[in-house]
């Protein structure tokens, strides 16, 4: 029998997928591993899908997706941003992370170096590993707040460098980039002739500050914007997301859509279409915004009594907690505080090199169980760094 593919056989497992696979098989568990919004999509927009398929919307659209949706994500970016946008430069996926892979396959060939900060979501990696391209690490430092550093991307950039990956608000840190770092960074992929993917999925969900948009600062046409619905609405199971490009790399990614998966089915446009369109789930994300706020302040609290204070994430919705000193891996430690204590978090490692010590804790959990589960780490982290100690 002749071997499988090598680039998908050899494909790295995914860290936080480990855990959350051991954390199903406990009942009992404390889900803090997953960047799963615990609200139900607001209920103005599941009625939109339902009226959809009751009205016989159920057949194929156009790659890009259907016209009307393609000009609300035009006009919510242009609203929000202040950046031109028409309804030709979108590209509707199924979700984000579709829309961060047809943007590297448009951008990227086999050989090409890709600048991905470190530590970041791990399907950057495994997507450009599957294209063959290559992933090149730059370091997000916690003395900056995870804001990346122009002097690290220079040293990491040589001849065969195209395409910066950026994401803010970041996953894992929380980190929200200033406009002028957005500005910066811009000015780099510039004066390097790069492409910038900048994932912006979090983007409405900042606690401190405003979020900068990578295209706000894009002067020539360089930036693909990635975004989706799956977070600020909680529709992560609806599975769309969308890319917002200059026109020439838009079409091209829309071309893309038809070998890999034709297009987003029918009602789940209609459905984002009504959430970006209508007044009655503003007032849902409100409330969520505001419960991950409330979440953020009550996690860093804990971690401060413990000691274990390092940071304050600005957006998104996860905290990094310092393990370091218990002498165990990150993921030795998320396994072995998975069987004693039934709380899952994610593995630093999994996010990157520059992740290993630390834990990923999802503030998307409700209140009860994200201090319960904060409070069993801290304590099974002290016990650890002891028994070490003595």
């Amino acid at each position: 029998m002749k071997p499988l593919a090598s680039a998908a056989s050899g494909l790295p497992a995914h860290g936080v997928r480990e855990i959350m696979d051991a954390a199903w098989k406990r009942p009992d568990a404390i889900h803090l591993e997953v960047g799963e919004p615990n609200f139900a999509t607001p209920a103005a927009v599941s009625e939109a899908a339902i009226a959809a398929i009751q009205d016989g919307f159920t057949h194929y659209t156009s790659n890009a997706g259907i016209p009307s949706l393609r000009a609300a994500i035009a006009a919510s970016m242009q609203r929000r941003s202040g950046v031109p946008c028409t309804a030709e430069q979108v590209v509707v996926t199924p979700g984000a992370v579709a829309a961060v892979a047809t943007s590297l396959i448009a951008l990227a060939d086999p050989g090409d170096e890709v600048l991905v900060p470190d530590p970041s979501w791990p399907n950057y990696v495994q997507w450009l590993l599957l294209q063959h391209s290559v992933p090149v690490p730059y370091p997000l430092r916690q003395e900056r707040a995870f804001v990346p550093d122009v002097a690290d991307l220079e040293a990491a950039t040589t001849d065969r460098t195209k395409v910066l990956i950026l994401n803010s608000p970041g996953n894992p840190t929380g980190a929200l980039f200033p406009r002028e770092a957005m500005a910066e960074l811009l000015a780099f992929a510039r004066r390097r002739d790069l492409w910038v993917v900048s994932d912006e999925i979090y983007e409405r969900i900042v606690f401190d500050g405003e979020h900068a948009f990578a295209a706000a600062a894009d002067t020539d046409g360089r930036v693909v914007t990635v975004s989706g619905v799956s977070k600020t609405y909680a529709m992560t199971g609806w599975r769309l997301g969308y890319a917002i490009a200059p026109v020439a790399v838009a079409r091209v990614m829309a071309s893309l859509q038809e070998p890999m998966q034709s297009c987003v089915n029918a009602m789940t446009q209609k459905a984002a279409e009504a959430a970006l369109t209508g007044e009655a789930a503003e007032g849902d994300v409100e409330r969520m915004v505001a419960a991950y706020r409330r979440r953020r302040n009550a996690a860093v609290e804990i971690v401060r009594q413990a000691g274990r204070y390092r940071y304050t994430p600005r957006g998104a919705f996860y905290i990094l907690v310092d393990v370091r000193d218990t002498g165990m891996s990150s993921r030795e430690l998320a396994l072995a505080l998975l069987d004693a204590e039934g709380v899952a978090v994610a593995p630093g490692s999994a996010f990157g090199a520059g992740g290993e010590g630390f834990v990923r804790v999802s503030l998307a959990t409700d209140d009860g169980p994200l201090t319960e589960g904060l409070q069993r780490l801290c304590r099974f982290c002290a016990r650890a760094a002891a028994g070490r100690s003595a």
